[in-house]
């Protein structure tokens, strides 16, 4: 029981992260104007970016497709098959934290829900998801991204780097003889 509540704790605490700064930033962006409009159109809003340092802008983007704005041309229907899509491994991901996944693959596997949940609630709410943190350096941006994708990232990067350490681990007694 204790398990499932930390596990919850994290995708939840993930989810409220991501939407309260999304909520922040569309609010400093609107001046508290409402958005509005149907759900599976993304709403205008008017184009931003704030240098905050050399490195670092804020800016405003929608992303109507996934990662680094990948299938963006599918057309009109491109916010319903992706969220059908990440809803089912969102579901998959889920199923394997609770029920099947390791002690070293609780933690990302959270994280990663987490931030997906975060982006699937965009998805539904506007049809695309808001971006917003947008790191460069001279001409060359990285897509700009939010906590969600943070949270995915580091899920990713932990799940690796965990399941390479346990790898070793098992390699290491099975060598060893213990």
């Amino acid at each position: 029981m204790k398990k499932i509540l930390i596990l919850l704790s994290i995708i939840f605490g993930v989810i409220f992260f991501d939407q309260i700064s999304k909520g922040i930033f569309l609010y400093l962006i609107t001046g508290g104007i409402p958005l509005s409009g149907d759900a599976w159109s993304v709403v205008p809003v008017p184009y931003l970016m704030a240098n905050v340092t050399d490195c670092f802008n804020f800016v405003f983007t929608w992303n109507p497709g996934t990662s680094f704005s990948l299938f963006r041309a599918l057309g009109e229907s491109t916010p319903i098959i992706i969220v059908i899509a990440t809803s089912g491994i969102i579901g998959f991901i889920l199923y394997y934290l609770f029920k099947r996944a390791q002690r070293y693959e609780l933690v990302p596997l959270a994280l990663i829900a987490g931030g997906a949940i975060g982006n699937l609630i965009d998805r539904i709410r506007f049809g695309a998801v808001i971006d917003f943190l947008d790191f460069h350096i001279g001409g060359y941006h990285w897509p700009a991204f939010n906590v969600a994708d943070i949270c995915i990232v580091v899920g990713v990067g932990l799940y690796i780097l965990n399941l390479y350490l346990a790898r070793r681990k098992c390699m290491k007694q099975v060598k060893g003889g213990k």
